[in-house]
């Protein structure tokens, strides 16, 4: 089964309220007869789009394939959360790739917020971006836990936008019985995720260069005559090109085995809950996003309507469930058992890819290949940023490309045949786990 086809319509955005609240605009072109083009990008989400952008700017001429529209993908249903740093945490990457690594790490991260805060003002995207992300701890231990990563953060790194919350000051901002204290990151930030794919998109066809929707793409080979360069093929189209960018995450599929045995696609599920009014502030008394400790992450933040946006579940087959609402409501209920009579107006699942390291694949599976995906939950700026590194690396620039690619991807065990099995069994027991208080 096609993960691209397994519960969206062709062509079409998912019935979320993040598409209910976006300027979609026409369809754009499919892609159609034989044409030549410098760079061929496989994907219009952040990644895509973003080197794209980066890109044209520089007058390469770059076309864009979408299966679908662009931001159809994890960059247009995704929690909306701009976080600090990689999704990993420093201490853990300090162990993982040294200090160095892992300071240069840091600073690359918060290089990608920089990045999309830059886009956003120069490029007058409209995508209600706001300042601070709290994380919040069930448990005393993980309470401690986020404390000494502040004090960690600001010791080590000279991070100082963080403030550590104890109970009192957690049910203050966010009043769920569910949660014992935790981290507020006003370096941080919160956006519509499919405002600002949209407004990517927009920027680089301004700058020069081409997106096609409704392109998926069949096949690539090594192109005709053509030296290193590659044939890229869809339904209707070849487009032979210098270099050619994979910018899927987790709509890869089988165009690459090399990246797909590193990346996995998994599904998050999104409700979106009717406006709040008054009553917006018995979820959070500021207009901050939240994610938690648990190992299946609940996260959520208010609209720019009032409505409660939360996230909760996962799933690791290809189909989604036939009733999400009924799926998140049960996390929903858990952190805030006072909305348990508020409607749910919007419900939609979405596929992103997380590695082994829940760090992201960067490689070069071939002559003129490039890859960037497997974001893991962190792709908001990290993808976005990507796109930049992956245009500064074409350009001959490889710094911060050969730096992430650096950090070990060991593949999923079992291969394609059994690593969402696999995944399924220690994920459920995570979240067993979760439930069970451990």
């Amino acid at each position: 089964m096609d993960l691209l086809y397994a519960n969206d319509k062709p062509g079409a955005y998912p019935a979320s309220w993040y598409a209910a609240t976006a300027d979609a605009g026409p369809l754009r072109a499919r892609a159609e007869g034989e044409s030549r083009a410098d760079v061929v990008i496989v994907g219009a989400g952040y990644t895509g789009l973003s080197a794209a952008l980066h890109l044209a700017e520089r007058g390469v001429r770059v076309v864009v394939l979408e299966a679908h529209r662009a931001g159809f993908g994890a960059s247009g249903r995704n929690g909306g959360q701009l976080g600090s740093g990689q999704r990993q945490t420093q201490d853990t990457l300090e162990k993982r790739v040294g200090q160095d690594a892992a300071r240069l790490l840091w600073e690359m991260g918060e290089d990608a917020k920089a990045l999309v805060r830059d886009l956003i003002a120069r490029h007058g995207i409209d995508c209600y971006l706001r300042d601070g992300v709290a994380w919040t701890a069930s448990s005393e231990g993980d309470v401690r836990d986020l404390h000494r990563y502040a004090a960690h953060l600001s010791r080590g790194y000279g991070y100082d936008e963080i403030e550590a919350l104890d109970a009192a000051a957690c049910r203050a901002l966010c009043p769920s019985p569910d949660y014992r204290g935790g981290i507020l990151d006003m370096g941080a930030a919160h956006l519509h995720p499919l405002r600002f794919a949209q407004g990517l998109a927009r920027a680089a066809e301004a700058a020069g260069a081409v997106i096609h929707e409704a392109s998926p793409v069949t096949a690539l080979r090594p192109g005709p005559r053509s030296g290193n360069r590659t044939e890229i093929r869809t339904e209707h189209a070849s487009i032979t090109a210098d270099h050619v960018i994979l910018a899927c995450n987790g709509y890869l599929g089988g165009l690459q085995p090399a990246v797909a045995a590193r990346v996995m696609p998994i599904n998050n599920f999104i409700v979106a809950t009717e406006p709040l009014g008054q009553r917006a502030a018995e979820v959070l008394t500021r207009d901050v996003a939240v994610a938690d400790s648990r190992f299946v992450v609940n996260y959520f933040r208010l609209s720019h309507d009032k409505r409660l946006l939360f996230g909760g579940g996962e799933s690791y087959g290809y189909r989604f469930p036939a009733d999400i609402a009924a799926l998140v409501r049960k996390p929903m209920a858990r952190v805030f058992p006072h909305l348990a009579d508020v409607k749910i107006d919007h419900a939609w699942g979405g596929t992103l890819a997380i590695t082994r390291a829940r760090m992201p694949l960067f490689a070069r599976p071939a002559p003129g290949l490039w890859n960037a995906s497997g974001y893991s939950g962190h792709g908001v700026g990290t993808a976005t940023h990507a796109g930049q590194i992956l245009a500064d690396a074409i350009h001959g620039d490889t710094r911060g490309f050969d730096a992430m690619a650096a950090v070990p991807i060991a593949p999923f065990p079992g291969g394609g045949a059994l690593r969402s099995p696999l995944l399924a069994l220690a994920m459920s027991w995570y979240a067993l786990r979760d439930r069970l208080g451990l």
